[in-house]
């Protein structure tokens, strides 16, 4: 049976470390031994450093069953840059994008491309409602100008899973290439390259692979990537560039973040002694079933149902009671040492609790006591929505 981390003390609601438990989607409560990791200088061509990164790279891959068909490419910088030098890279001046959007990462793709100057058009769902699997074939069918299909794995604008391997499917269906912003979702959510059919998936070390924030990474199919040579229209965002110069001396271009890639380095050695995919995800989706039934039970509602809900991150919908002031709520729950994070809906007024990083079922239950208390402080009786509060 994997190993499973042990809990950590709660110690008047702080971590062992001192900092506040953060249930966000990232930056994310990391384990000491991550912190720990950091504490070391390398330089940048250090030998040591240098087979760092090619481990990581390697254990990337693999988990996205990638054997020889597929490499990592590692960036600098937060998610958000991976994912513009994925667009930037793979969608050429002549190609035609077509972005699914149900919430704000979907729309940040778009913008990025308005500022590439690429061609793309939207197909946009509500931030409650997975993207339209039939909208998108009939999309594909009458417009063959469109060369490849963008899709966020898990819009944490909402926490909704979206269906990745019907979109694979139909896109592979059509012969269009498909591009996948699995940020919030790698690492606790499968992502196998032998089902679900993309040329590159982009994630980041802060996520559910709970390293720190400052590295992204490109796993891409190679002959999708060697192809988008002189491609990019940013130096820094190369992929392809950068992917050269890796595999020719295994050195970053410009300088490394080298202690967040040490740090990253030892998250993946303890996601491994987890059991990987399975016990990172498993963990979570215990997190997320203690956090919706306590809620539920304090007279919360959810904005997803079930089935759609990622063990990502969670949205409630805001209590109509008028003793209830969000800013009052995350500051009373903040000096406590829990940080929650406010809502990104335009279709209804929420907020977020986030259920991954080194959290359990000790840190969730601790977390609830502590909103408990607080809305009794605040003098909260009724936690229900308005159009459910009578």
């Amino acid at each position: 049976m994997p190993a499973q981390p042990k809990p950590l003390d709660l110690v008047h609601g702080a971590s062992p470390t001192g900092d506040p438990w953060l249930l966000t989607p990232g930056p994310l409560t990391t384990s000491p031994t991550v912190k720990e990791a950091m504490l070391h200088d390398y330089g940048s061509r250090d030998t040591h450093f240098i087979a760092v990164n090619a481990n990581m790279r390697k254990r990337l891959t693999a988990l996205v069953n990638g054997g020889d068909d597929f490499v990592c490419v590692p960036l600098q910088g937060s998610g958000t840059f991976v994912v513009e030098a994925m667009l930037g890279n793979f969608v050429g001046p002549k190609d035609k994008l077509l972005i699914l959007v149900n919430g704000a990462y979907g729309t940040r793709m778009a913008r990025i491309c308005d500022y590439y100057g690429r061609e793309f058009v939207v197909q946009e769902t509500p931030e409650d409602v997975p993207v339209d699997t039939q909208a998108l074939d009939r999309a594909l069918s009458e417009d063959p100008d469109i060369t490849h299909v963008a899709v966020v794995h898990c819009e944490t604008t909402s926490g909704i899973l979206n269906p990745i391997e019907d979109v694979s499917e139909i896109v592979k269906k059509h012969g269009r290439r498909l591009l996948v912003d699995a940020m919030s979702a790698f690492g606790a959510i499968p992502l196998d390259s032998r089902v679900v059919h993309f040329d590159a998936a982009v994630a980041s070390s802060n996520k559910c692979l709970e390293g720190v924030p400052g590295l992204g990474f490109c796993i891409a199919r190679k002959d999708a990537l060697a192809a988008t040579k002189d491609s990019s229209p940013s130096l820094s965002l190369d992929l392809h560039d950068q992917w050269q110069a890796m595999e020719g001396n295994g050195q970053w271009r410009f300088t490394p973040p080298t202690h967040c890639i040490l740090a990253f380095d030892k998250a993946l050695d303890e996601f491994e002694e987890e059991g990987g995919v399975a016990g990172r995800g498993g963990r979570y989706r215990e997190n997320c079933r203690i956090l919706v039934e306590g809620m539920s039970a304090l007279g919360f509602s959810t904005l997803l149902p079930d089935a759609l809900q990622a063990p990502i991150i969670v949205t409630f919908h805001m209590p109509a009671d008028p003793k209830f002031d969000f800013q009052e709520f995350y500051d009373r729950l903040r000096a406590r040492n829990f940080v929650i994070y406010p809502g990104k809906l335009t279709v209804a007024d929420s907020f977020r609790i986030g259920c991954i990083g080194r959290l359990g079922a000790d840190e969730m239950h601790a977390a609830l006591a502590v909103i408990r208390e607080t809305l009794g402080e605040m003098g909260v009786t009724n936690c229900a929505p308005a159009e459910t509060a009578a």
